[in-house]
């Protein structure tokens, strides 16, 4: 997988590379400065409420079995997350394999925490899905004759029915084939870490069985969807193109889906410039408007993403607590002492048997007690 990641994100450099230079770097470059940094700090800005809007969805979809860590935990994770999907090569996944080890480090056992994430990533990808069918109603609407229409018609209805299938194998049983093979492996290697992952399959189920839990974390990932139309208009109104809502809508639930469908390029480096200059000259905009838009986002996600990377080491450093913020002391923490019982001796002193030295006496001889002859060796020389 990483080889693939790393070819994908070399073919998505080279697609980048080549849109800047046909395009022209200079016209671009100046559409970016006439946005200012008011501009682009203001969509940095705006993006923040996306990141509060998708924790909360997560912090929904969480089982109820399991005490859940506070909702600020959540926003670092998915923060931390983002960071890691939008800027190292993992193919826009790997950040989900962080977070459910965060979370084990923030109270949650391994198999509800990646009970949680997975059922948290499947429902962002419904609301995904809802959202891209909300933009294409929309764009059937405002321009009926579209070219793209029936591509993305094609490409919801393969989402939808890759959708269905990973919700429908989780239900009936995916998580339990993999917890076994895990436990059976775990054992036969000897690896006790494996035994974490026991309940991962009842854990997930869990996190389905609550209807209002299911709905309210659907509204609140397909909040953050909504607010990323918004922030769509929001940049172009800097790069000096407003359009609607309507637009904006069309142009971020097709452009993401375009996004995902490059899931295997890191970052979707030049799926998702190429898609802006697809869906946005249905609009008006200029491919150089289109591109420039896509590296102001691009431009949040870096200045979002690289302190969430310098974040994520210390997330990992700190001591594992469970869900009240109490430290959590493992067994292998206390250190293992040999028989620690204490020996009277003349002097009324008591001594840990564990000590390696001789007791001695007023005259400085050895005195070898019963209780530590096995463990204090004569010194040589000495009769006994």
């Amino acid at each position: 997988m990483r080889f693939g990641a790393i070819i994908g994100g070399l073919l998505g450099l080279a697609l980048s590379v080549w849109l800047l230079q046909n395009y022209g770097v200079g016209r671009i470059l100046a559409l970016l400065a006439n946005a200012g940094w008011f501009g682009v700090l203001s969509v940095i800005a705006f993006h923040l409420p996306q990141i509060v809007a998708s924790a909360l969805g997560w912090c929904a979809i969480t089982g109820p079995a399991t005490p859940r860590p506070p909702v600020r935990t959540y926003l670092l994770l998915r923060w931390i997350r983002e960071g890691v999907n939008n800027l190292l090569p993992v193919a826009q996944i790997g950040g989900e394999f962080v977070a459910a080890r965060l979370l084990q480090r923030h109270g949650m056992k391994l198999a509800p925490a990646i009970a949680a994430t997975v059922a948290d990533l499947t429902m962002e990808m419904l609301t995904q899905i809802a959202f891209t069918l909300l933009g294409l109603v929309l764009l059937l609407q405002t321009v009926a004759d579209s070219g793209i229409a029936g591509y993305v018609i094609s490409g919801l209805a393969l989402a939808a029915t890759l959708a269905a299938g990973f919700l429908a194998a989780q239900w009936f049983g995916l998580a339990s084939a993999i917890e076994s093979t895990l436990l059976r492996l775990g054992r036969a290697l000897g690896w006790a870490g494996t035994a974490n992952v026991k309940g991962l399959h009842d854990a997930l189920i869990a996190c389905y069985r609550s209807p209002a839990r299911v709905a309210q974390s659907a509204l609140w990932h397909m909040i953050s969807w909504l607010l990323g139309g918004i922030e769509v208009c929001l940049a172009l109104h800097f790069l000096g193109h407003d359009v609607g809502l309507v637009p904006g809508l069309i142009i971020e639930s097709l452009g993401q889906a375009l996004k995902a469908a490059g899931f295997a390029v890191p970052g979707a480096l030049g799926i998702q410039e190429g898609g802006y200059i697809i869906i946005g000259q249905l609009f008006g905009l200029s491919p150089e408007t289109a591109i420039a838009l896509s590296l102001m986002r691009r431009l949040r996600e870096v200045t979002l993403g690289i302190p969430a990377l310098l974040a994520w080491p210390r997330a990992e450093a700190r001591p594992v607590v469970d869900a009240e913020g109490r430290p959590i002391i493992r067994a292998e923490a206390y250190p293992v002492v040999a028989d620690a019982r204490p020996s009277v001796v003349a002097e009324a002193r008591p001594v840990l048997v564990a000590e390696a030295r001789p007791i001695l006496d007023a005259e400085a001889r050895p005195i070898i007690h019963p209780e530590i002859a096995p463990v204090v060796q004569p010194m040589p020389g000495l009769a006994r």
